[in-house]
């Protein structure tokens, strides 16, 4: 007979709605204003959860976008609500046990911890602000064969994945979604809210209060260009012609990621048609894909550092594709600002085959400065997380499109017969 034990906690009405929907939903997306308490409603969800399991080895799991933000926000909540069920603490590796049942907390920023793992139920906070593979390639496995539940939560972050799931949770029958808005919670007192919207202004107070998408993210560089490239509806399907001049633009990651954004110019249009991005994987499975697309024998740019050689092979990179058969050019090396400015007057010019390109404008899209959490302020520099790999590639492009004879400065001639 199982012990019932209290765990000092009492549900405000939106918290006790996202209990509710995990009683009768796999998947649940909560979208929900600054301050409502929806990590601590996660937490009580993953100890209850746990402790209900009658599977055996129950395991569970919070993933926030840093280990020091899991650390930071949830794991004084943790260890407090299961100080009542003498949990067995780990403080090194943020993980809690309770009989056969461990509660731990990821960051995502280091993905592969997760693989090779299972899960009976995992809370994924702050969604907008994660890569998109932790749930499509990691967590979704994890969750198989066991049949697990997820909780995505968080605030909006512009036009991104999380907003995608948002779409998928209100039209797709076996998912829920919850929306917690202020204005609708009554949680904070009306004059913070007024005071809220005066000094944040109403766009920026209509998303983190409001559940609104429609904000560029904070201190995004292209967010705002790409949402007046989606007014001019230029996020659309285009087809390919091999008449124009196509390039290939890669960033090359050592121990993670690698981006290649493929694109066509013609007279003052840069045609963005494809992009792909993998992890952990040789060069040939890049060379792979752009054989299989038909990218392969059109000119790659490559970042300077494809010339460092390597200890192992005592060859470049750069050599390495270079004997493959690829042509390939070593874009010039000038400062990350002035890239930053290169793409800044590119992106104008642009248009973008979507939603083949959807992962890449996702990334550019919320692709921002680094925020100092103390100082709160912006460092002059970019935050290097899931987007990151994405937006060098394209920097490159931009560098590598300004050293050619594409003409910039002149007029912007936009020939309606690529929108299909």
């Amino acid at each position: 007979m199982r012990k019932q034990i209290s765990l000092n906690y009492s549900a405000r009405n939106p918290q006790r709605k996202i209990h509710d929907a995990l009683n009768n939903y796999r998947f649940v997306v909560t979208v929900a204003h600054r301050r409502m308490g929806k990590t601590v409603a996660g937490i009580i969800e993953l100890i209850r959860q746990a402790g209900m399991c009658k599977k055996i080895r129950p395991r569970y799991a919070y993933i926030a976008p840093t280990y020091a933000q899991a650390k930071r926000v949830a794991w004084d909540y943790l260890t407090h609500y299961t100080r009542v069920v003498q949990a067995k603490v780990n403080n090194s590796e943020l993980r809690i046990d309770f009989g056969d049942r461990r509660i731990s907390l990821y960051g995502s920023e280091n993905a592969d911890n997760l693989r090779g793992q299972y899960f009976d139920g995992v809370i994924i906070d702050e969604v907008g602000d994660q890569n998109p593979r932790i749930w499509n390639e990691i967590v979704r496995a994890a969750l198989a064969d066991r049949e697990g539940w997820c909780l995505f939560i968080g605030t909006p972050k512009g036009q991104n994945h999380f907003k995608d799931l948002r779409d998928r949770a209100e039209k797709q029958e076996d998912w829920c979604l919850l929306e917690f808005k202020a204005s609708e919670t009554k949680l904070l007192k009306d004059e913070e809210l007024k005071s809220a919207k005066r000094e944040m202004g109403i766009e920026r107070y209509n998303q983190e209060f409001e559940c609104s998408f429609n904000a560029a993210v904070t201190g995004s560089y292209y967010a705002e260009l790409i949402n007046e490239l989606e007014k001019e509806n230029r996020l659309v399907p285009i087809e390919r012609d091999d008449a124009c001049q196509t390039v290939a633009s890669w960033d090359l990651g050592m121990s993670d990621s690698t981006s290649i954004w493929i694109c066509q110019t013609t007279n003052n249009e840069v045609r963005l048609l494809d992009y792909y991005e993998n992890h952990g994987v040789g060069l040939d499975v890049y060379m792979n894909w752009l054989r299989e697309n038909n990218w392969f024998h059109c000119e790659q740019l490559l970042p300077h550092d494809v010339e460092v050689r390597e200890l192992g092979t005592g060859k470049s990179r750069l050599e390495i594709l270079q004997n493959a058969g690829l042509d390939c050019r070593v874009v010039q090396r000038i400062s990350v600002a002035d890239g930053i400015q290169a793409v800044r007057r590119m992106l104008p010019k642009c248009w973008f085959n979507y939603p083949q390109v959807k992962q890449g404008v996702d990334s550019l899209r919320n692709y921002r400065r680094e925020y100092n959490e103390k100082q709160k302020a912006f460092y002059d520099k970019p935050l290097h997380d899931w987007t990151s790999h994405c937006a060098d590639s394209f920097r490159y492009l931009a560098v590598g499109l300004d050293n050619t004879s594409v003409e910039w400065s002149r007029p912007l001639d936009i020939n309606l017969r690529w929108v299909v």
